[in-house]
C-alpha cells in the first residue's frame, strides 16, 4: 500500500487526499458518461430481446457460466417469481442483502457482472419505460437464464414466429 502511494508522488498524493476528503455531494455525474452508459444498456437490452425473440430460447446460452449462474440463482432464490418481477424483490433493503452475496460470487467470472443494465419486469412484454428496471448485469443474466430454461420466454419466440409467418 505504501509503495502504491509513494509511486503517486507528492502531486498525486495531494490530489488523492483532496479527492478522499471532498464530500460526496460535491461530486457531479458526467452527463456524457451517463448517456454513454444508457446507450450501452439500451443496446444490450435490444440485442438480447431480438435474440430471445428469434430462437427457441430454452437452449439459448448467454454466458459460458450459464449452468453455474442458474444453479446458484435457484439455490439462493428458489421461490422468486420471475415471470413478472416485483421491483421490491430486487431493490428493497432485505432483497439487496440477499442479492449482494449472490452477485459478488460472479466477480471475475462474469465480465462486467456489476454493470447496470435493463431488465424486463414482465417476461411476456418487450422493453418499455413501464416494463423495464435497472439491474446489475448478473441479476439480468440470472433472471433471463432462468426465464429461458423454465420456458417463460417462449412466448416471445412464438409471438415473433407467428407474426413472421403471417406476413
Amino acid at each position: 500500500m505504501e509503495e502504491a502511494l509513494g509511486s503517486l508522488g507528492m502531486t498525486g498524493m495531494g490530489a488523492a487526499a483532496r479527492a478522499l476528503t471532498t464530500p460526496a455531494d460535491k461530486y457531479t455525474n458526467d452527463q456524457n458518461l451517463e448517456l454513454g452508459w444508457a446507450v450501452k444498456a439500451y443496446h444490450h437490452a435490444e440485442t438480447y430481446f431480438n435474440l430471445a425473440s428469434s430462437v427457441d430460447n430454452r437452449m439459448l446460452k448467454l454466458t459460458a457460466q450459464d449452468d453455474e449462474i442458474y444453479k446458484r440463482f435457484r439455490e439462493c432464490f428458489p421461490d422468486l417469481k420471475i415471470d413478472v418481477i416485483d421491483p421490491e424483490d430486487l431493490k428493497s433493503a432485505p432483497a439487496k442483502l440477499k442479492w449482494r452475496p449472490f452477485c459478488n460470487e460472479f466477480e471475475g467470472l462474469v465480465e462486467d457482472f456489476n454493470y447496470g443494465t435493463l431488465l424486463r419486469l414482465d417476461c411476456t412484454e418487450g422493453y418499455s419505460e413501464k416494463n423495464s428496471i435497472f439491474a446489475t448485469r448478473i441479476q439480468f443474466f440470472a433472471i433471463e437464464i432462468a426465464r429461458n430454461r423454465e420456458g417463460l420466454n417462449m412466448g416471445l419466440f412464438k409471438k415473433q414466429d407467428k407474426e413472421g409467418s403471417s406476413s
